[in-house]
């Protein structure tokens, strides 16, 4: 018998070996596409999906994302699609390759679907804003992939498992707005990036590892006051000394010695030379600014002292009674970390309360610097922020600004959302009043300094009520000072322009992207990119514009609004305003004077109200604006 070639063989293998690859490729295909027409079959849903038998379950299906070689479902996003009732057992858990599940604002009840447990490959799961209820299940250890776990605004009760704690590659833990009970679990995962526990049953202390995180992930339960909030400063470098006057600290969780420690140290080496000075007989005061030593006029519109070194510049019209070293005695509590820097809340001794930004990643120099403050401490207009007072040095560079007891509208909108303890829901006339005021204070902006100055970094957080009621922005001005941010990093935030590149380059149309995102905010109530270090990243822009494609624009709009009639008119006109500031063509977004305008007279062209029923039904048949620009950002 002739011997055949070993290549024969070899190639008999391996069309064997790819024939049964491909059988398998598409029998895995087909299982995960029948478990979701399982799933879907066995749930009550008021929104039609296309999931069709006859077509393509990668390239077709809402809310389906494969792999790149399309061999198995690896996401599956349903967001806000009418899902009510139990949860099918046996038929999202055969989904063995999902890596991101999320079925968030749905009406989704009974008890945590236990099966999922069976998706090792888990990294991502968010079931936010629905109807469970009961206890979690007491072992996480199968999910050992999982990195972003969202259960919030549920019904769920029982102690948190301590079992979590073996999630070890957990980066965000969403919790609240349940009816958890008990002492809080001593849940140490370094890897934990966000943590929010708030609006619960919860007793007792805050376990030490978790005290790094800030006291609203803990509010709306019944903990120990004393330990419910972190310490808000950092600590004291080494081989700095405390002030020289310094007090018995009554709650040492939440004060702190110092702005900075390297403002301690300029502070130290400054004394140290006046003491050198007196000394000497040659006393010439203060090294900071103080309200009983002789001061002159400059013409940079700032108080100065006659010492040039290492103090603060206070701007004229401000009735300042304060110094460096009254900072350096101030009890802190931190009120926020932004893409600038932290920001502090100071109370002085004299009860004088202020918020004192220590800004991070400043490249420019002093003079830029000063030239810059200069600038933005000029305008004085009602719905921008003024700024009081500014320190520069090498090391530290601070900006000082009015305390507004309201807080900024991003807590207002989103810190214990839901029927959480203590919240009052924002009304739909204070909404449009932020939204107004917003856009007056950025067309102020756009006119100073010859129309080149913009804001640069426009979003909630920066946007504070003011004695009307109406948006008043701070932080002007301050994107031309910093590092430029990596174009991905830099729209992660979810308020930046497509086109921005260069943080340092914000153009006034950029200002009016970030409004209309602000827009769309207080219209939705969702938060502008729920940033969760996963392939989940929810950017407010591209959901808006994806739930309007589908003509389901009620769905839209935030739930805590519907309890207020006749408003469906005005919400809907917002909502037209919103997108098209955040068109993706700068060209094509309207001048920040025509948002202001078309703002104002949404209430005014609206004042007499039709009944809520005959306008509900219109708003969901609104022809909307096509925001084809929105779509691949």
């Amino acid at each position: 018998m002739r011997k055949r070639p070993d290549f024969y063989f070899i190639f008999l293998a391996i069309f064997l070996v790819g024939t049964t690859s491909s059988t398998s490729v598409t029998a895995n295909i087909a299982e995960d596409k029948q478990a979701l027409l399982d799933f879907l079959g066995n749930i009550s849903h008021s929104h039609t999906l296309n999931w069709f038998k006859n077509s393509s379950v990668c390239n077709r299906w809402t809310g389906v994302i494969c792999s790149s070689d399309q061999t198995r479902v690896t996401e599956l996003h349903l967001p806000g699609v009418g899902f009510r009732g139990s949860f099918p057992s046996n038929t999202l858990s055969r989904l063995s390759g999902l890596q991101v599940l999320s079925l968030r604002l749905n009406k989704i009840s009974g008890s945590f679907p236990s099966d999922l447990s069976k998706l090792g490959n888990l990294t991502s799961l968010y079931l936010q804003s629905n109807n469970f209820y009961g206890p979690l299940p007491l072992d996480f250890s199968l999910w050992k992939n999982l990195s972003v776990l969202n259960l919030s605004i549920n019904g769920f009760n029982g102690s948190i498992p301590s079992s979590i704690t073996n999630l070890t590659h957990l980066t965000a833990l969403n919790l609240s707005n349940n009816s958890f009970s008990g002492q809080i679990s001593d849940i140490n995962i370094p890897s934990l990036e966000e943590l929010d526990l708030s609006n619960n049953n919860l007793t007792g202390i805050v376990p030490r590892s978790l005290r790094r995180f800030p006291s609203w992930a803990f509010l709306g339960n019944n903990i120990s006051p004393e330990n419910a909030t972190p310490p808000s400063l950092p600590a004291e470098p080494p081989n700095a000394h405390p002030p020289m006057k310094t007090r018995k600290l009554s709650q040492p969780a939440v004060l702190a010695i110092a702005i900075g420690s390297c403002v301690l140290v300029f502070a130290l080496v400054a004394m140290m030379l006046l003491l050198c000075r007196s000394n000497g007989g040659q006393q010439k005061g203060s090294v900071v600014a103080k309200p009983n030593k002789k001061e002159t006029s400059s013409k940079k519109g700032v108080s100065e002292s006659q010492d040039k070194t290492n103090r603060l510049f206070f701007f004229e019209g401000y009735r300042f009674a304060f110094d460096l070293e009254d900072l350096l005695r101030a009890s802190a509590e931190v009120l926020g970390k932004g893409t600038f820097g932290t920001t502090y809340k100071a109370a002085l001794e004299d009860t004088t309360t202020l918020v004192v930004k220590r800004l991070k990643e400043v490249t420019v120099a002093k003079r830029e610097f000063e030239q810059q403050m200069e600038i933005v401490g000029k305008i004085r207009h009602e719905n921008v922020a003024p700024l009081r007072a500014y320190y520069y040095s090498k090391d530290e560079k601070l900006i000082v600004f009015d305390y507004y007891e309201q807080g900024s509208a991003s807590a207002m909108m989103h810190s214990r959302r839901g029927e959480g303890q203590g919240r009052t829901p924002v009304d739909w006339e204070t909404r449009l009043r932020i939204a107004v005021g917003a856009a007056r204070g950025i067309a102020h902006i756009h006119t100073q300094n010859g129309g080149k100055l913009v804001h640069g970094n426009l979003r909630a957080s920066n946007i504070f009520l003011n004695s009307q009621g109406y948006g008043c922005v701070c932080d002007t001005g301050l994107a031309t000072l910093m590092n430029p941010m990596p174009p991905p990093t830099a729209r992660s935030f979810g308020y930046r322009a497509p086109e921005v590149t260069d943080t340092r380059k914000s153009t006034p149309a950029s200002d009016v992207y970030g409004l209309g995102v602000l827009i769309l905010e207080l219209l939705t109530g969702k938060s502008p990119v729920h940033a969760t270090g996963t392939e989940e990243v929810v950017h407010l822009v591209r959901w808006v514009n994806s739930v309007v494609r589908e003509e389901w624009t009620a769905e839209v709009f935030d739930v805590e609004l519907l309890r207020y009639p006749n408003i469906e008119e005005e919400m809907v006109e917002m909502l037209q305003l919103g997108m098209s500031c955040v068109t993706r063509m700068p060209e094509r977004r309207p001048k920040i004077t025509d948002v202001v305008r078309n703002l104002e007279e949404i209430r005014q062209l609206n004042s007499g109200n039709r009944p809520s029923s005959e306008v509900k039904s219109e708003v969901s048949s609104t022809p909307m604006p096509t925001p084809d620009a929105i779509v691949n950002q």
